[in-house]
């Protein structure tokens, strides 16, 4: 009796240690949850879900790191709070994730918590937007040239609108963003020396209620005064279509409406006529910031920023295009 219980002890021992044994297996190599070693597990910190744009954006972030592409991703959507994305990255870096994405709501406030991370050894790679922080707490960035799509809206309204004395109103982006920073400077030195003038500025954060919100304010304020509207996003711009159609005024016709983003909304409107011109803002970044991810998890050498190419559209250019167009 003595000698099975010693051999019952001996085994539970041996069941213990083989158990302790597996667990740090599964734990190592710095994935978080608990994921398989081959795998490289990325915290993701989206922005939110404010448009057509960024829920595109967040499906082919999701589809590029999926497990089937050897990721385990672990997402976050920070709801456009910059506190709580700050949050979130703080806590990829306690679950000792392999890489953090990062696609900024502002570009300002980085700096400390970026350089947690880096004390973590843990990459970061920048989507969409960029910060203002040094370049050397981030490996790269894969994302739009904002301030060409904004020289690229703005040039088309100079060489339509340039020469002819236009009142124009602007739905600006989320305040502090690169997006919206970079857009506001692109157009307003495309439009310089025209008989355009601004007769207000607001922010519409990026979202179509907002937009609405703050045209309904423009056109209560101007009334047919307003002859344009420059929006730094299709959702914005569809927002304030609402309120003019409300206001018994013809988008597209009695009041022109340029946006930037192309989404599928948006190049409808535009196919429709409702919209007059669309900067394409690509959101299918998922693929290229996967590919740099690995590298850079590998150890190997990536640029520090790559630009996805954009396109644009006027009416007929959309109408060819729309029933392809994959967001």
């Amino acid at each position: 009796m003595k000698a099975n219980k010693i051999i019952a002890g001996i085994a539970l021992v041996g069941a213990i240690a083989f158990t302790a044994t597996g667990c740090a297996g599964a734990g190592g190599g710095g994935n978080a949850g608990g994921g398989s070693g081959d795998k490289i597990t990325v915290g993701f910190a989206q922005t939110g879900s404010e448009s057509g744009w960024r829920s595109a954006n967040t499906e082919s972030m999701k589809e590029a790191f999926s497990e089937a592409n050897g990721f385990n991703l672990v997402f976050n959507a920070a709801d456009n709070k910059p506190e709580a994305q700050i949050a979130a990255v703080r806590s990829f870096i306690n679950q000792g994730v392999d890489a953090i994405v990062l696609a900024p709501i502002v570009s300002d406030g980085w700096d400390d918590v970026l350089k947690e991370a880096k004390d973590a050894n843990i990459p970061v790679i920048l989507e969409d937007r960029t910060v203002s922080a040094s370049e050397d707490l981030y490996a790269s960035w894969i994302g739009l040239d904002f301030k060409q799509e904004g020289e690229t809206a703005g040039k088309w309204v100079a060489d339509n609108f340039g020469t002819t004395p236009t009142n124009m109103v602007v739905l600006e982006g989320t305040t502090g963003s690169s997006a919206a920073t970079d857009r506001a400077t692109g157009f307003n030195d495309a439009i310089k020396g025209t008989d355009i003038k601004v007769l207000d500025s607001q922010t519409g954060n990026f979202t179509r209620a907002d937009g609405k919100t703050v045209m309904e304010g423009f056109l209560q304020k101007y009334g047919s005064q307003i002859n344009l509207l420059f929006a730094h996003n299709d959702d914005m711009g569809l927002g304030a279509l609402e309120a003019i159609k409300a206001a018994g005024l013809k988008p597209g016709t009695d009041i022109k409406i340029v946006t930037i983003d192309a989404v599928k909304d948006g190049m409808t409107a535009l196919s429709n006529g409702e919209f007059n011109y669309i900067v394409e803002c690509n959101p299918l970044l998922g693929e290229k910031t996967a590919e740099v991810v690995k590298k850079v998890v590998a150890g190997e050498s990536v640029d520090k920023s790559y630009i996805v190419e954009d396109q644009a559209f006027d009416q007929e250019q959309a109408k060819k295009v729309l029933d392809s167009r994959p967001y």
